[in-house]
């Protein structure tokens, strides 16, 4: 398809994303959010819906993440914007020279990302972080039709080991390397799948990520080709 047909597709993918209610846990979860809120964002209105990818539909590069978060996509209906995760890789995405600007707090901050699409697997943000497999399942299609779109890709940077083992599922990757930062799986089609712990606080407080490990996942996806 060509640039236009590839819009079009991702367009008509978000507006499915954002209509469907195919998971009754996650449905209820991610509206309860919505309506009751954290105090610091008591005066907004949460989107509490399926949360589309996101950036640049002719990309080279291809981030996975896991699902959307409770107060950050799930407020702000973008991906990874308005958390202390997205922090992390937005401020990765603008030192790699993939986004324009180090930061994202809502969807209408001037954010705009070149050769990269940010997606998760599973739309919906799940309690504790946490989709059962009959969910990540049921979102399978979405992911696949993102693939399937985003035609140019060259490199797929998973971020922590839910996204790694769905992209390999996707990829049909068997034997499957044991995940790791900043383990490399060579691809039949030619792309290469990267490896990168999440950008969660988990590993970002405690320091199991750095900036400069997440720098070196991006710098490796630029020399083969992303970008």
């Amino acid at each position: 398809m060509d640039s236009r047909d590839r819009k079009r597709a991702l367009a008509a993918l978000a507006a499915d994303v954002g209509e469907c209610r195919a998971c009754p846990r996650l449905v209820e979860w991610r509206e309860a959010i919505g309506r009751e809120k954290r105090a610091a964002y008591i005066d907004q209105d949460y989107w509490a819906r399926g949360v589309p990818g996101f950036g640049d539909p002719n990309a080279h590069l291809l981030v996975v993440g896991l699902a959307p978060a409770a107060h950050g996509a799930n407020r702000t209906g973008r991906m990874f914007t308005g958390d202390r995760s997205g922090d992390w890789l937005y401020r990765a995405l603008y030192r790699a020279g993939y986004a324009n600007q180090p930061g994202s707090t809502d969807a209408n901050d001037g954010l705009s990302v070149s050769g990269a699409w940010i997606t998760s697997p599973v739309k919906c943000a799940p309690p504790q972080n946490k989709p059962t497999t009959v969910e990540r399942d049921t979102c399978r299609p979405f992911f696949q039709r993102e693939l399937d779109a985003l035609e140019k890709l060259k490199v797929i940077i998973v971020l922590g080991g839910f996204g790694y083992q769905v992209a390999c599922q996707e990829l049909g990757v068997k034997p499957r390397p044991k995940f790791g930062h900043g383990v490399e799986v060579p691809l039949a089609d030619g792309k290469t799948l990267l490896c990168s712990f999440h950008v969660s606080q988990q590993n970002t407080f405690t320091g199991r990520l750095t900036e400069p490990m997440l720098d070196a996942v991006f710098a490796r996806a630029r020399e083969l080709g992303a970008g």
